[in-house]
């Protein structure tokens, strides 16, 4: 999907206090048959954040009994996926073997590493009555290293995710350190998420990471005098002790981490090399991947 992307010019410009910020993206939505999904990473402007990849906003969806989230199942290389929820529910499956259901505040955190294929569907329970989604799902790049690692599946319950407040603002350091908390969720690479519940004019000083990105959830937020709307992310400049405002009531995700050398994407596949995701189409097209016990009678074919 193609995004809107501005480079900050006059007042907000090379030559003052928006500095903060370096590109601003507006993801376009995209139907996907009943809901929409908003991509902002990648973007032909700018690839990736730290060691992130892909960032996609979904819903919010208000589904009709019989209706919902039916991705079949499909296979992944080189990166880990991030599953968040806002509302709703996901029925999470995967050739390992794994069945989690995802609810809101959880994290799903799936390492694909050499080779994994999983599927997002919902209950039976759920799909037959009135429900809603909304969520966020995010893809980290496996660092060189770890790229062939053997797959691998984490959950988090939202118990588990640090919570701390500063005056009327609600921070989760989802991944990471920030504020003097530590996240038990699992890295790969130096990584940042965070997420953050504010009322109108409240502030904080986002924290420091090598590559930063703002993105709104919902509201609106301002940086250095920036407007900053509802589904727009902010990629952030190296300078320090950044400033984020609520300029209305508002949710706020930041990510970050180190920076992460050139990665190559094709469909559902990422890895430093060329080479290696042409293997893995080839190996998608022959059925070599191994297949999802109880959800294997269909799949999501390679696009041409």
């Amino acid at each position: 999907m193609s995004n809107e992307t501005g480079k900050l010019e006059s007042e907000c410009g090379i030559l003052n206090s928006c500095s903060a910020i370096s590109v601003l993206l507006q993801g376009r939505d995209r139907d996907l048959g009943g809901f929409s999904v908003r991509r902002l990473l990648p973007s032909r402007q700018h690839r990736k954040v730290g060691p992130w990849v892909f960032f996609d906003h979904m819903g919010p969806a208000d589904f009709n009994p019989g209706d919902g989230v039916n991705v079949r199942p499909h296979p992944h290389i080189g990166l880990a996926t991030v599953t968040y929820l806002f509302e709703g529910e996901m029925l999470h499956r995967d050739s390992l073997g794994t069945t989690q259901v995802i609810r809101p505040g959880e994290i799903n955190l799936m390492a694909s590493g050499s080779g994994i294929v999983h599927s997002e569907r919902e209950r039976p329970e759920i799909k037959n009555s009135h429900h809603r989604a909304h969520g966020l799902q995010l893809w980290l790049a496996l660092p060189r290293d770890k790229e062939e690692m053997p797959p691998d599946f984490f959950h988090y319950s939202a118990n588990d995710i640090p919570t701390l407040y500063a005056e009327s603002t609600q921070i989760r350091v989802m991944m990471g350190e920030a504020f003097g908390v530590k996240s038990p969720v699992i890295t790969f690479a130096e990584t940042l998420y965070l997420e953050a519940q504010f009322e109108a004019e409240n502030t904080i000083i986002l924290p420091t990471a090598k590559e930063r990105a703002i993105y709104v959830v919902a509201g609106s937020a301002q940086i250095g005098g920036t407007e900053i709307q509802q589904h727009s992310m902010a990629i952030l400049s190296d300078q320090e002790d950044i400033t984020l405002t609520a300029t209305a009531g508002s949710k706020v995700v930041l990510i970050g981490g180190e920076a992460i050398e050139k990665r190559y994407m094709d469909w559902n596949f990422v890895s430093t090399r060329k080479e290696r995701i042409e293997q893995a189409k080839e190996d998608w097209k022959a059925g070599r991947f191994a297949k999802i016990p109880g959800d294997d009678a269909d799949y999501i074919p390679l696009p041409d």
